[in-house]
């Protein structure tokens, strides 16, 4: 009769030794995110690279045209940038940079893509450009956004932005604006003439009131009454909403949340921010002057603090897809 011997088969031998981890190492997954923040970064490079030339060419074209060619140039350009936006979020699609979770409060308005819009929106990182307009791509028209005039001179994208009526602004200390106001109304005059050009076609004007990311050391020096968020500043609002009057079809109030915090953009391309919640409820154009603007944004800015407290509380849920909830 064989006897069995405990400890000594094939089978306890194989289980005494140690398995090799399915999930690999996290060197391995390092190198993975490295790997997926290149692929971004040059899949940006060149996504920018092949929408400028066409950019370049009609952009000029309808610098120097008018009527009915200057208007078929414009909605060209229109259709050039959201190519590349669409390029750009079919990247994140491929290398599974993010998942966007995108929560839109019924309006009695829906949102449309023939209309203007005024984007308002928490600012917290140098991806929140690339993730409003992914949220808005399907919804709304093509965007614009105030641009720090300093950016003219980037390659490509400093022309670019100009030939597409980008409005261009100077960002000027309280201490330089007290001693010299005039240059507090060049800022004014050059957002009125983006005006007159954005007027022509539908657009969505993206305008971060806080003017800067956030930060717990920006929050502290400014003394802001909140607690996730910079204190507003509504001139740029008052000037577009003046700007495009009766065009204006509302004021489209978005709350960006990175669960786990907000990512540098090098850690957003890696990949390491799995889902970003977006919410977007569409308002009325406010009224009134200044002070009336201030009362209307600090409301805003209250809701959109309470929000974030309070997600920042919760405990982050899975997301299964890259697409948008409610799509």
């Amino acid at each position: 009769m064989q006897s069995r011997r405990h400890g000594h088969g094939p089978e306890t031998r194989a289980r005494g030794r140690a398995q090799p981890d399915p999930r690999g190492s996290p060197n391995d997954a390092r190198a993975l995110e490295a790997l997926r923040g290149v692929a971004a970064i040059v899949f940006l490079v060149l996504n920018t690279l092949f929408w400028f030339v066409p950019i370049g060419v009609f952009g000029a074209v309808r610098r120097l045209a008018r009527g009915s060619v200057r208007a078929a140039c414009g909605a060209l350009l229109d259709r050039f940038l959201t190519g590349w936006v669409a390029c750009a979020e079919a990247m994140a699609r491929v290398l599974r940079v993010t998942r966007l979770r995108v929560e839109v409060e019924p309006s009695a308005t829906p949102l449309r893509k023939d209309a203007w819009y005024l984007v308002i929106s928490n600012h917290q990182s140098w991806a929140d450009i690339l993730v409003l307009v992914w949220a808005l791509r399907r919804r709304a028209p093509a965007f614009k956004f105030f641009t720090k005039r300093e950016l003219i001179w980037l390659p490509l994208i400093g022309v670019a932005l100009w030939l597409l009526d980008f409005p261009y602004v100077r960002r000027y200390g309280r201490e330089r604006l007290q001693a010299n106001p005039s240059l507090r109304e060049q800022d004014a005059r050059a957002v009125r003439v983006a005006c007159v050009a954005i007027r022509e076609r539908p657009v969505c004007v993206l305008n971060f009131l806080e003017g800067t990311r956030f930060s717990p050391a920006k929050r502290v020096a400014q003394g802001s009454p909140y607690e996730t968020l910079l204190v507003p500043k509504v001139g740029g609002l008052q000037l577009v909403r003046d700007g495009l009057a009766e065009r204006l079809s509302a004021v489209l109030d978005i709350t960006i949340h990175y669960p786990g915090g907000a990512p540098g953009f090098w850690d957003f391309l890696c990949g390491r921010r799995t889902r970003i919640d977006i919410h977007i409820r569409a308002l009325p154009p406010p009224e009134g002057d200044r002070d009336a603007l201030r009362r209307w944004v600090d409301q805003l800015w209250r809701a959109k603090d309470e929000r974030l407290r309070v997600v920042n509380a919760t405990r982050p849920r899975r997301s299964t897809s890259l697409k948008e909830s409610g799509e």
